[in-house]
């Protein structure tokens, strides 16, 4: 391996399951990796100012404005100095800092903002902030240079891993996506899904589930709301958009397999029939290491499999009719425009919902679906055809006018 720089970062959600990682991943590595910047939502303000005072940082950014003052003196307890900037243009501020590469690990739509400002500064994004490409899609891509963008999702790293890469020195054509890749050498992606917690359970079954049943994941260990996603498998078809958008495969060659073991994060299947696949123990540190360090690789960033211990890898299809997430996700990818923001829009108000013990764990899909059909069929906020010049203020809208919409149905169903 070449000699690295320390390189610096910003990360934006560093009080989060991402952002603590990729801090823990600085910390192992200060030869290589220095923080200058953090951002949080604003829930967790003293871990914040602890993180800023361990790391030094320049300046700290919170989402919420009225927790700035708060952040303030929790800063200067711990002997921070720190800039506070507020609101989520605070946060887009943050992420436009010189540095060399942007973590963006926030939740949500409230990402979009400030990948769109790391872009637009010519930074290296680590982007986790998947919503964020995929309601802005047409937006992140128009700015987005090649190779600029690195997916820190572990689907979307080990399609990465597994994608023939152009040579550095080629030119990259618009239509090989954000990633610099060999288009014509790929037949299909297979993404991989844990299944979650119902894996097996028909959609009978699942209408009693409760919150806590639902946040418990046999693999991984995230945030409710990705947690919740991940056993609607609203999340995978999250990543199905998100694979489009970066590797640019139509969605007919893209398909989700159940792995419970979840060690093979995702496959690339090749025109001559071969398929490669990148296998690890389940833990995002790997790819949030890859995303600060590219091109090079992060020594010690997770552990490795175990070959001396007999294991069992199993794959099996998705049941579309208990999990219709998926099939869902590709329509309003398809159709582009602004239909992934109000499929994104109205699963957090239902995530939500369901959470506050309001919405059973079926209408959870059963609400994102109304929506979708809701705004496909009539004139809704940013409803126009899909071809034409996507701006911020329709994605917005559209993401409002579903809010309003899911939190009106919300009150209509068991």
């Amino acid at each position: 391996m070449r000699e690295e720089q320390q390189r610096t970062a910003v990360v934006l959600g560093s009080t989060g399951s991402i952002g603590t990682q990729a801090l823990d991943i600085v910390r192992n590595n200060p030869d290589r990796f220095r923080a200058v910047g953090l951002a949080a939502g604003g829930g967790r303000l003293s871990l914040l100012a602890e993180q800023a005072a361990e790391f030094g940082v320049d300046r700290v950014a919170v989402a919420d404005p009225s927790r700035a003052q708060e952040l303030t003196r929790a800063l200067a307890a711990h002997g921070s100095h720190a800039t506070v900037l507020a609101g989520a243009e605070g946060v887009a501020e943050l992420a436009g800092t010189e540095c060399d590469v942007v973590l963006n690990g926030i939740t949500g739509a409230l990402g979009l903002e400030s990948t769109l400002a790391a872009l637009r500064s010519g930074r290296r994004l680590a982007l986790a902030n998947k919503e964020s490409l995929i309601i802005g899609g047409p937006l992140v891509r128009e700015l987005a240079e090649p190779g600029q963008i690195v997916p820190v999702d572990s689907e979307h790293f080990a399609l990465a891993q597994c994608f023939p890469y152009l040579p550095d020195d080629a030119l990259a054509s618009p239509a090989h996506g954000l990633v610099r890749a060999r288009r014509e050498e790929v037949s299909r992606l297979v993404v991989t899904a844990s299944g979650g917690p119902f894996r097996g359970r028909t959609r009978a079954e699942l209408a009693g589930v409760t919150p806590e049943q639902a946040l418990d994941h046999p693999t991984w260990s995230m945030g409710p709301v990705i947690t919740i996603n991940s056993a609607t498998l609203v999340n995978k078809g999250l990543e199905v958009i998100e694979a489009n958008l970066l590797f640019d495969v139509p969605f007919d060659d893209i398909e989700v397999v159940v792995h419970p073991q979840s060690i093979v994060h995702s496959m690339v299947e090749y025109v001559d029939g071969s398929t490669l696949a990148k296998a690890s123990p389940p833990s995002m540190t790997v790819p949030i290491a890859w995303g600060l360090g590219s091109p090079d690789r992060v020594p010690g960033a997770g552990a490795s499999l175990d070959w001396t211990r007999a294991q069992n890898w199993t794959f099996e299809p998705l049941d579309h009719e208990a999990f219709p997430a998926v099939r869902l996700a590709a329509q309003v990818g398809r159709a582009g425009g602004t239909a992934p923001a109000v499929y994104n829009a109205a699963n957090e108000e239902a995530v939500d919902a369901f959470l506050g013990g309001k919405l059973s764990f079926t209408s959870i899909m059963d609400t994102v679906a109304q929506v979708v059909s809701e705004h496909q069929r009539t004139d809704r906020p940013g409803a126009g055809p899909s071809d034409k010049a996507l701006t911020l203020d329709e994605v917005y809208a559209a993401d409002t006018w579903a809010r309003a919409r899911a939190r009106e149905l919300l009150t209509s169903r068991p």
